[in-house]
């Protein structure tokens, strides 16, 4: 069954490898992204039912504007990813420059928060929906010099686990571990070492029927793409 499916930052990374991976196994995608080139070139290769709009999650007024119009055309999406995220130059955190901290703080955490306040009351509606938070490794342990994201992603299963009490029945909300993948965002952190891990084409080719198999059942949980 074809279902439609939401993922943030679906420009590169992750959040393209899963997008194409998606849609190849028969599913609708409503990306976004911040980057409008980058958007136009998937609106370009992907036409309707995908859609793939400029949003800049870290504004609500973006976001509900975007899930409007989405639910004005279609209808409530079967499956929310928060995938967008920012991670700070490794640094201790009294180097962070403030904006660098609260540019990962408004994409991470608040964007999450409206992603999922504009679109989850219509999946409230329909009685069923998944959403998945993406947090990461750091969301569970720590390491030096990425003290803003640790705390971004410690936020994000405190969210989920909070979120997970609120839900009625048919929804369920799950924070999820990509695991290490070689992203830019990694080599950030790991230099020449991320290219020791898994593209993300590579990791999409387990990511996405570990997404799809996520039920009802696993409201609440902490899980890791394996």
């Amino acid at each position: 069954m074809s279902r439609k499916i939401v993922i943030t930052g679906a420009t590169q990374g992750l959040g393209k490898a899963l997008a194409t991976g998606l849609m190849q196994a028969g599913h609708t995608v409503w990306g976004c992204g911040r980057t409008s080139t980058a958007i136009n070139s998937l609106a370009k290769q992907h036409a309707a039912p995908h859609d793939f709009a400029v949003v800049d999650i870290a504004q609500a007024q973006q976001v509900q504007i975007w899930a409007d119009q989405l639910m004005e055309t279609w209808a409530a999406p079967d499956i929310i990813i928060n995938n967008a995220g920012l991670i700070n130059k490794v640094a201790p955190l009294w180097e962070v420059p403030d904006q660098e901290i609260s540019d990962v703080f408004d994409v991470n955490i608040k964007g999450t928060i409206n992603v999922i306040r504009s679109f989850l009351p219509s999946m409230k509606a329909k009685g069923q929906g998944i959403i998945v938070n993406f947090s990461s490794g750091w969301g569970r342990s720590t390491s030096p010099g990425v003290a803003p994201y640790c705390a971004s992603k410690w936020a994000i299963e405190g969210l989920n686990q909070a979120l997970s009490q609120e839900v009625p029945s048919g929804l369920a909300t799950i924070a999820l571990n990509p695991g290490i993948i070689h992203t830019a965002m990694l080599e950030t952190c790991f230099g020449q070492q991320a290219h020791s891990y898994l593209s993300p084409t590579e990791w999409a080719h387990k990511a996405v029927p570990f997404i799809l198999r996520l039920s009802e059942n696993d409201n609440g949980q902490s899980l890791t793409v394996h």
